[in-house]
C-alpha cells in the first residue's frame, strides 16, 4: 500500500508540473473549463457531459504523453534528427487528432442549444 501510494504521489505531482509547465496545458485546460460552464449553462444532458468530460480527458492525456515524449527526445538529443522530428510529430499529430475530434463534439452538443437560446421561441 505505501508503494501505492508512492506512485500515486509521483503521478500528482507529474499532473501538477505539467500544468504549471506547459503552456498548451493551460490554453488546453481554459478551453475545458468553458466547455463545463457552457455544459452548465445549458444544462447539457447526461450523455452530452459523458461526451464533453471524455473530451477534455482524452486531449488533456495526449498532451501529457506528448509532453513527455518531447521530453524525453530532447534528452536524447538537442540537434535536429529526422527520426526524432518524426516521433514529435506523430505525438502532437494525436493531440492534434483529439483536438478536432473534441471540437467537432462540442460543435454537435453546444451549436444547436445557442441557436436555441438566440432565437427563443422557436
Amino acid at each position: 500500500m505505501k508503494k501505492f501510494l508512492k506512485s500515486f504521489g509521483f503521478a500528482i505531482e507529474g499532473v501538477l508540473e505539467f500544468f504549471l509547465y506547459e503552456r498548451n496545458a493551460r490554453i488546453q485546460l481554459a478551453v475545458a473549463i468553458i466547455a463545463i460552464i457552457l455544459g452548465a449553462v445549458f444544462k447539457i444532458s447526461q450523455s452530452e457531459w459523458l461526451m464533453i468530460i471524455f473530451s477534455i480527458v482524452l486531449v488533456l492525456s495526449l498532451e501529457m504523453i506528448n509532453s513527455a515524449i518531447e521530453k524525453l527526445c530532447d534528452m536524447v538529443t538537442k540537434d535536429f534528427h529526422p527520426g526524432i522530428k518524426r516521433i514529435k510529430d506523430t505525438a502532437a499529430g494525436a493531440v492534434l487528432v483529439s483536438a478536432v475530434f473534441s471540437l467537432i463534439a462540442g460543435l454537435i452538443i453546444f451549436i444547436p442549444k445557442i441557436y436555441q437560446f438566440l432565437t427563443p421561441g422557436k
